[in-house]
């Protein structure tokens, strides 16, 4: 069957976006990659700090900040943190680092509150802890199903929220973060004005080739949500890389780094619990060559017919949620 010329319009101006979303450059100083953020017009590193359960793994404060030292030393500028990481123990850990050095940063948090008021008072506490008196990027954090969409929508939601707080420069963009559907977050993405989406791609979540008409095992956040992102010129950035390790038994960590990066997307945030790994991470993001498509396809369809089944069931009861030691709380 041919193609219609819509739908080859379409498939060609995604082509673009997807070149120019990978289109990068490399630091002058550090040799790390730089990638632009969509419609921010930011620059951020190909490799993102990720401050959750990972960061809090370290349990002496020292350690932590040596950690982000040792990131940001290598290039990263890319630093995600949320409320719910330690119950504002990343946040403070940030904030505490950051307070003299925020130049160049990119400081991005998550509120998972649903309400506007509730939104509102937990930005103040985020901003006390952080110190600072604004945030480049906040996430609605963890969008759940329809439900829970409903009620970010609603008229004392957090999207209401999330738009004041850009009109009043408190955060310079907003966006969402969705781990559980990727239908929820597409429609999210579709409906509202958003800046930003973070969302898991890796090699083990896309799914098996099918006929077209059918969804089951392709239906994934590769799929179905970034090509939305990409038709509206959002910031994408990558979550799950390993998939909470559950992918490392059955591939090496630079492979599923390599596959992360050569989508298009702007940075790939990455939990990194233990200093060998900051090394190895960077090393692979400075020494990065995108992986060919037929390896890519290969490579993700040998990993999601054994993992993708088991990995969507987790990940949907999952909780973006962990105590001040990193243990998971949902």
């Amino acid at each position: 069957m041919s193609i219609s010329r819509r739908a080859f319009l379409e498939s060609a101006a995604l082509a673009g976006l997807a070149s120019r979303a990978t289109a990068q450059s490399a630091d002058p100083k550090t040799g790390m990659p730089m990638r632009v953020l969509g419609r921010t017009g930011a620059k951020v590193s190909i490799a993102g700090f990720g401050s959750g359960s990972r960061w809090l793994m370290y349990k002496e404060e020292e350690q932590a900040l040596e950690a982000l030292n040792r990131a940001i030393a290598g290039g990263v500028n890319y630093m995600d943190c949320a409320v719910n990481y330690g119950n504002g123990e990343s946040e403070r850990r940030m904030g505490m680092f950051l307070k003299e050095r925020r130049e160049g940063m990119w400081l991005v948090t998550k509120i998972q509150d649903r309400k506007y008021d509730d939104v509102m008072r937990v930005m103040d506490e985020s901003l006390e802890r952080l110190q600072t008196d604004h945030v480049d990027l906040l996430h609605m954090h963890a969008l759940g199903g329809a439900d829970d969409l409903a009620a970010i929508e609603a008229s004392d939601g957090a999207l209401k929220a999330l738009y004041e707080l850009r009109d009043q420069k408190v955060s310079r963009f907003i966006g969402v973060t969705c781990h559980t559907d990727p239908d929820v977050l597409a429609a999210c993405l579709e409906r509202h004005d958003l800046d930003c989406a973070q969302m898991p791609l890796n090699a083990g979540q896309v799914g098996v080739s099918a006929p077209s008409n059918v969804r089951g095992d392709e239906k994934s956040f590769q799929r179905i949500a970034l090509p939305v992102a990409l038709k509206k010129n959002m910031g994408v950035a990558a979550m799950k890389v390993f998939a909470q390790e559950k992918l490392l038994p059955d591939a090496k960590p630079a492979d599923l780094i390599r596959y992360t990066l050569s989508l298009p997307i702007a940075s790939a945030v990455m939990g990194m619990p233990k200093l060998e790994h900051i090394d190895e991470d960077l090393r692979v993001a400075k020494n990065f060559v995108p992986m060919p498509e037929s390896e890519m396809k290969e490579f993700s369809e040998r990993l999601s017919a054994a993992k993708k089944k088991s990995i969507d069931a987790f990940f949907a009861n999952h909780r973006d949620i962990c105590d001040r030691h990193g243990a998971q709380l949902g």
